[in-house]
């Protein structure tokens, strides 16, 4: 099955394009557009939406079978229902349907039938707090939540998969949980996920991973979609 993903990012993001690259058959193509921002900051993600739209209507030009908004806090950032909004603006900017990540995180943990959560983050303390009321306005108990204080997106995009096990393993007790979360489109995670899951014995789900599940489920692509661990086999509710 052919297909073409339109993919928005922030500008310095280094981590989603490949991922999802790494992840899809040769004949679903990704193609990108860039919004400004440098920090991982509440004024930078707020000035950063505005760019949006625009974005979404020029990856509309290369006839996209749908549109995702990759950023997670990005997303999330004005609480409960911008995040539906935003798919709604942007679907109307490009012309076809289009998902935001943090949405397409709460349809992933939904899919999982996960209820008690941990996250692990790179951002600093006030977007994990919003990342936190997020999640528990959608329904989730959020066991834990831990960030790496990070604010330059070029410094999350330095992170490895190997950063992200480290981080998991040191700072999240896997009992009783039903999925840990690793958030962040720039935080090198996907090709974790199998290893945790080894490890954990529970679903792990990243911004990546989550986004691009939802993105192929809403643009009707069939994909068998490599390193999405337990997520790969959960249908789009």
């Amino acid at each position: 099955m052919r297909g073409r993903l339109g993919l928005i990012v922030p500008s310095s993001n280094t981590t989603a394009e490949s991922e999802f690259r790494r992840a899809l058959p040769d004949d679903v193509t990704v193609h990108g557009a860039r919004m400004a921002l440098e920090s991982v900051t509440v004024d930078e993600l707020d000035a950063m939406s505005d760019d949006a739209a625009r974005a979404a209507e020029l990856l509309g030009h290369a006839d996209v079978d749908a549109v995702a908004y990759a950023c997670t806090t990005g997303s999330l950032l004005h609480g409960p229902g911008f995040d539906a909004e935003l798919e709604d603006r942007l679907s109307e900017a490009a012309g076809v349907p289009a998902i935001a990540t943090a949405r397409s995180v709460v349809r992933a943990l939904e899919a999982l039938d996960a209820e008690r959560i941990a996250v692990v983050t790179p951002y600093t303390a006030d977007l994990d707090a919003k990342e936190r009321e997020f999640l528990e306005a959608a329904g989730f108990e959020v066991a834990s939540i831990d960030g790496r204080g990070l604010e330059a997106n070029t410094a999350i995009g330095a992170l490895t998969p190997d950063d992200a096990v480290q981080q998991v393993i040191e700072r999240v007790d896997g009992d009783e949980l039903d999925a840990v979360f690793v958030s962040c489109t720039n935080y090198r995670s996907l090709a974790a996920v199998g290893s945790l899951e080894s490890k954990l014995g529970v679903p792990v789900l990243t911004s990546n991973g989550a986004t691009l599940w939802d993105v192929c489920g809403v643009a009707g692509l069939e994909v068998d979609l490599d390193g999405l661990g337990t997520l790969r086999e959960c249908e789009r509710p």
